[in-house]
């Protein structure tokens, strides 16, 4: 769920060079989706607000799904792309922290919600989050889970994988419910609350407190 907000800096007039045009147009398609959504995205409206002709948006990408696939991709670009090593967390007080830093982030929540909004009419963006970025984290929390798990802070029946989705819809349950200007830390209390629901003891988050004076 980390999320690049690299959008290129104002550019002199003049035709971009070749890598600039290549940013300024998925910039563009990922802003214009976040602010209108699919529906009102076009490759006209991308080519205006990235400072391109239409025929260079096409030179680069044959349509509009290509190009905010491509969009999509760019913007978790860097995030887990070692295909070795899983993104990974301490412990559960450090993953719940870290998943509360990314969705206090306004644009990062308009473009999860934008991304699920598409699951019927162009299932390849959420296709391509997945791929770039959200299946690797869901393992990784995984992981965490079956950690904490082996130390006795979750009760031994519990199943990681199931939890794991018990996250991802509270993780959406709040994208929807909870208005974007919610700050960190209210959101940590969210996913802890989840949580502890789910029979994580109070020691995890007391040793956590305890390591961190």
């Amino acid at each position: 769920m980390m999320i690049d907000h690299g959008s290129p800096s104002p550019r002199p007039p003049g035709r971009p060079r070749s890598r600039e045009a290549d940013e300024a147009i998925l910039a563009a398609a990922l802003d214009l989706l976040i602010e209108r959504g699919i529906g009102w995205t076009s490759i006209e409206q991308i080519a205006r607000r990235a400072g391109v002709t239409r025929a260079t948006v096409y030179r680069r990408f044959p349509n509009l799904t290509e190009l905010l696939v491509r969009a999509v991709e760019w913007e978790f670009r860097g995030a887990d792309t070692d295909t070795d090593d899983l993104p990974g967390w301490p412990d559960i007080d450090a993953m719940v922290t870290d998943w509360a830093g990314q969705l206090s982030d306004p644009r990062a929540r308009r473009l999860i919600r934008r991304l699920y909004g598409t699951l019927d009419d162009l299932p390849e963006l959420l296709r391509a989050y997945d791929t770039a970025h959200g299946s690797r984290q869901g393992r990784a929390v995984r992981t965490t889970l079956e950690q904490a798990r082996s130390a006795g802070l979750l009760p031994p029946s519990s199943d990681p994988e199931v939890l794991q989705q018990v996250l991802s819809g509270a993780a959406l349950q709040h994208l929807a419910a909870h208005p974007d200007s919610t700050g960190a830390e209210e959101i940590k209390a969210y996913f802890l609350a989840v949580l502890q629901q789910t029979g994580l003891a109070a020691t995890a988050l007391t040793q956590r407190r305890s390591t961190d004076r």
